[in-house]
């Protein structure tokens, strides 16, 4: 059974960071493109940041350019987030996913196949 899980959420003061991890079980995703994506209560889910199989093109949303940063450790199975300069609008549940192998490094929640629980981020102001 595949499981992504996400750990690393919780809360922290404006201007704080965090570093969300993303562990996967079932299978390697060594070739596969993971991402980060977020969604506060009301919202849809949004993307945050994304990286290739290799780790060596990452995509991120605009809103998040400058502060965050996607890594993967593929001897680890595990892709990281970590955030810096947060903010209160950064507040939601963050899901990590798994999509297929691409050219290109996609940022919509249809291209991901595998996603986690997600991870509760709260930015107090």
């Amino acid at each position: 059974q595949v499981q992504l899980v996400e750990s690393g959420g919780g809360l922290v003061q404006a201007g704080g960071s965090l570093r969300l991890s993303c562990a996967a079980a079932g299978r390697t995703f060594s070739s596969w493109t993971m991402g980060w994506f977020r969604q506060a209560p009301g919202k849809e889910r949004e993307f945050v940041a994304a990286i290739n199989w290799s780790g060596d093109n990452t995509n991120y949303a605009d809103s998040v350019k400058g502060r965050f940063t996607i890594s993967r450790d593929k001897a680890k199975n595990t892709v990281y987030l970590q955030m810096n300069s947060l903010k209160p609008e950064d507040t939601a549940a963050y899901y990590c996913a798994a999509g297929p192998p691409r050219y290109y490094v996609p940022h919509r929640t249809s291209e991901y196949v595998y996603w986690g629980q997600g991870t509760q981020v709260t930015v107090s102001s």
